[in-house]
């Protein structure tokens, strides 16, 4: 059997906490293999990037590189998060150009490339994670690395005409080339890749998922939808019923119905857009005004950029306009929190919730929704709205699926969520729940190690 080599930007090294769906995948799989992780460290140097720390744990190694200060910022808070990320996500209008970041994040994608090609193995099989990385391959090929290499990208994949608008486009997006095999969410990611290759790339779209560079190579792209521990998180969700966190909550409520957005606080989730539907639910369904809590948790992310921060003061004024006009001496309609919780926790909240609001305005997947289904109470389940521009929208039909620009639609969604039978939710959720046993995280990679060793 093969040795399966993992790359992604961080690494969950022995001692850490890993209540990431992602990170515990990826550890299945490198234990079942034996294997090596490799990434950047989490941590910054003074003078220069490059120095290396190993773990180990059984058969797995794991392998991280300290990065400078300068080199983070290009690589990762630069080119990463203000180029790529929003490009991704279809939101042309905060796509920064600076060249210089452009420059960083080739220079440490060579640089991991550098540290990590002496170290691979002709039978080896890579599997490198996310936007990130995306020049990964091409730069092992050019040091002589002729093992499979396959790369999965976590974020949406726009339309081809936003990513001929970046400058010098086809230098990065054309390293994709180097890979055996490109995985992406959706069908719909893929078909967007094609049509990239085809009209900006130099490329051809053959049968069954092949391409074809314009020099000749050939290499396949295909969906993979990532997906959630299933069984893991009903369990912990039924355990988490009797947390104090969740008792209080519960408590708190006074005997009203509770709905629940969960989201890292970013642009990309949509979050004024729902408290704005959520107002227009209180606005124009008077008959259930009162009987309805939204609970919205949004850590802070990337707080130190400009965007980040007009978006927390954004969310402020409307959760204090939205209280200020509909709240009542008993009652606060909307309940805005931005701290984390632990993950435990957070699936004991999902199952007490009869709704679950999960409406970004683009999102690769998100497996807050799979999550949330996977949560609930069988005998008395709540219902999911979800967003039709989210990857899950694609495999969880069952949801309430709403165009999150529409406030009216996103109006109508809760209050039908909020009073559906009993009979219905427990058939829509049964057939999302089986969904997500048959396809869950370790079906997803094995799936997708399964098709890179074919290649």
């Amino acid at each position: 059997m093969s040795r399966l080599v993992v790359v992604s930007n961080r690494v969950a090294v022995p001692g850490e906490s890993r209540a990431g769906g992602l990170a515990v995948a990826l550890e299945a799989a490198l234990k079942e293999h034996g294997g090596l992780w490799f990434g950047w460290s989490g941590k910054t140097s003074r003078d220069r990037s490059g120095e290396l720390h190993e773990q180990a744990s059984g058969d797995v190694r794991y392998l991280t590189m300290d990065l400078s200060r300068a080199d983070l910022d290009a690589y990762y808070n630069g080119f990463a998060n203000r180029t790529l990320w929003p490009l991704l996500h279809f939101r042309l209008d905060l796509v920064d150009y600076d060249r210089k970041t452009r420059e960083g994040y080739a220079r440490v994608n060579a640089l991991f490339a550098e540290k990590l090609a002496p170290r691979l193995k002709d039978d080896d099989i890579v599997w490198i994670h996310d936007y990130h990385l995306i020049p990964m391959a091409s730069m092992l090929r050019e040091r002589g690395i002729g093992c499979r290499i396959g790369f999965f990208l976590h974020v949406p994949m726009p339309s081809s005409d936003l990513l001929a608008a970046m400058p010098n486009h086809s230098r990065l997006f054309s390293s994709l080339y180097a890979y055996d095999l490109v995985g992406f969410q959706t069908q719909r990611d893929v078909e967007r890749f094609q049509d990239y290759v085809r009209l900006f790339g130099g490329g051809e779209v053959l049968k069954g998922g092949t391409l074809q560079a314009p020099g000749g190579r050939r290499f396949c792209a295909a969906s993979f939808p990532i997906s959630i521990d299933t069984e893991h998180i009903a369990a912990q969700s039924r355990a988490a019923i009797n947390k104090s966190a969740v008792r209080g909550l519960r408590a708190s409520l006074d005997g009203r119905d509770l709905a629940i957005g969960v989201d890292r606080l970013d642009y990309s989730k949509g979050l004024p857009e729902r408290f704005r539907g959520f107002e227009r639910y209180l606005e124009s369904h008077r008959d259930q005004k009162g009987s309805l809590t939204y609970l919205q948790i949004a850590p802070v992310s990337r707080g130190d950029v400009s965007e980040y921060r007009k978006l927390r003061n954004e969310l402020e004024q409307i959760s204090g306009h939205i209280n200020g006009a509909h709240a009542q001496p008993d009652w606060t309609p909307l309940r805005y929190v931005n701290r984390n919780f632990a993950h435990a926790t957070l699936t004991g909240f999902y199952r007490a919730a009869k709704v679950g609001l999960v409406t970004p305005l683009r999102d690769g997947m998100n497996l807050v929704a799979k999550e949330f289904v996977a949560a609930q109470d069988p005998e008395d389940p709540g219902v999911l709205v979800l967003s039709l521009l989210a990857g899950a929208a694609y495999e969880l039909r069952e949801a309430l699926l709403v165009n999150p620009h529409d406030y009216d639609g996103v109006a109508d969604a809760i209050a039908i969520a909020a009073t559906m039978p009993k009979e219905k939710r427990i058939e829509r959720w049964q057939a999302m729940m089986e969904h997500l046993r048959a396809n869950d995280i370790g079906a997803w990679r094995r799936r997708y190690l399964e098709a890179l060793e074919k290649t």
